[in-house]
């Protein structure tokens, strides 16, 4: 800056000394670009969509090209869209288009495709989506020479539950925490999703993993076994620990999902194994844990009903408080794991639709 300021000092000077021989021409305009400036610039409306399992969406990106720099032709623009990991060290590819050449990988594949709602549009289209579509999106703009990225963060309905298994509590280590959601068609929590479970009333005094491999736990009501009672609300964290040694409980998340979920109106009680062949004689299967929680947060599903689910636990939902049935909260009860031979309780089943 202060280059040019020197030089148009100068130039001034310059032209008051030569002011006999040369007439400044007022209308030209001169224009100065800077030479080391972007060439390419890649940008997101957006930086945060939100949906739901099922559901299409699409991340936006638009680039914009410094025409005098590359021409006219666009058939050498690169367009890669990647997904981010937990870490951020890591990436994952979901699509890659250069001209006519375009490529899905893994579980994207046949579900993802560019929105090419005009030239420079580089946005993605995912539709169906899953639980694991969650996360940080990377678009990448690469010709010749340039490249630029931005990104975009999706974000899906749903509810954030803890969950342990029949053991009890303190029991799973990271994988099997992983696997104990997907059982109970859920996937491990990240930190984003139990914060906002935590702002949204979640209330939760056992640790859990989460999936960055931390372990924490949501308080809303400081309490003395819960970190103390003179401690602010918050988000607890435990830190990260051993995947394979640690054993804690886990934090898993779930969406809509697409079926129908309900008690099974039947005339006596049943056992564990009739609840499991009553829901199949019914042309469905016995409901799972991530099914009852989402029911319940998402539809407004309420049954003073305790019953048998997938995993041997007994629950029922409540989105209406009322004597008898959760009078203090609404909330997805939990009766724990009883005998499976004992004859004490109804079925939640779940159909799903084709």
């Amino acid at each position: 800056m202060k280059s040019l300021l020197l030089l148009v000092l100068i130039s001034i000077c310059w032209a008051d000394h030569h002011s006999d021989n040369y007439t400044v021409d007022h209308d030209r305009v001169i224009h100065i670009q800077a030479e080391n400036g972007p060439r390419l610039l890649v940008e997101a409306e957006q930086t945060k969509v939100f949906s739901h399992r099922g559901g299409n969406v699409t991340l936006p990106c638009k680039f914009y090209r410094d025409p005098t720099a590359f021409g006219s032709g666009t058939h050498k623009i690169r367009i890669k869209w990647t997904k981010l990991t937990s870490d951020y060290l890591k990436e994952v590819d979901v699509f890659v288009s250069m001209g006519y050449h375009k490529k899905a990988y893994g579980g994207y594949q046949g579900r993802v495709f560019l929105k090419g709602g005009s030239d420079n549009d580089a946005s993605l289209v995912i539709a169906d989506l899953t639980l694991e579509d969650y996360g940080r999106y990377k678009c990448e703009v690469i010709e010749g020479l340039e490249d630029d990225t931005a990104v975009v963060a999706l974000d899906l309905q749903g509810v954030v539950f803890p969950y342990f298994p029949r053991l009890g509590r303190y029991n799973l280590n990271f994988h099997e925490a992983q696997q104990a959601c997907l059982d109970q068609d859920a996937v491990i929590a990240s930190f984003d999703q139990l914060y906002a479970a935590w702002r949204g009333g979640l209330d939760w005094c056992n640790a859990g993993w989460l999936s960055d491999g931390s372990v924490q736990y949501p308080i809303t009501k400081p309490r003395e076994p819960c970190g103390g009672q003179n401690t602010v609300p918050g988000v607890r964290n435990y830190g990260f620990w051993d995947k394979d040694k640690s054993r804690y409980d886990v934090f898993c998340f779930t969406s809509n999902f697409n079926g129908r979920f309900y008690y099974l109106i039947h005339p006596t009680k049943l056992t564990y194994d009739e609840a499991v062949q009553a829901c199949l004689n019914d042309g469905a299967q016995i409901a799972k844990v991530g099914q009852i929680f989402a029911a319940w947060k998402l539809l407004g599903y309420d049954r003073c009903d305790a019953g048998w689910l997938a995993d041997g636990s007994v629950r029922y939902p409540i989105a209406r408080p009322r004597r008898r049935c959760s009078p203090t909260e609404a909330a997805v009860r939990f009766a724990g794991f009883p005998d499976k031979k004992h004859k004490l309780y109804g079925v939640y089943c779940f159909r799903a639709y084709n």
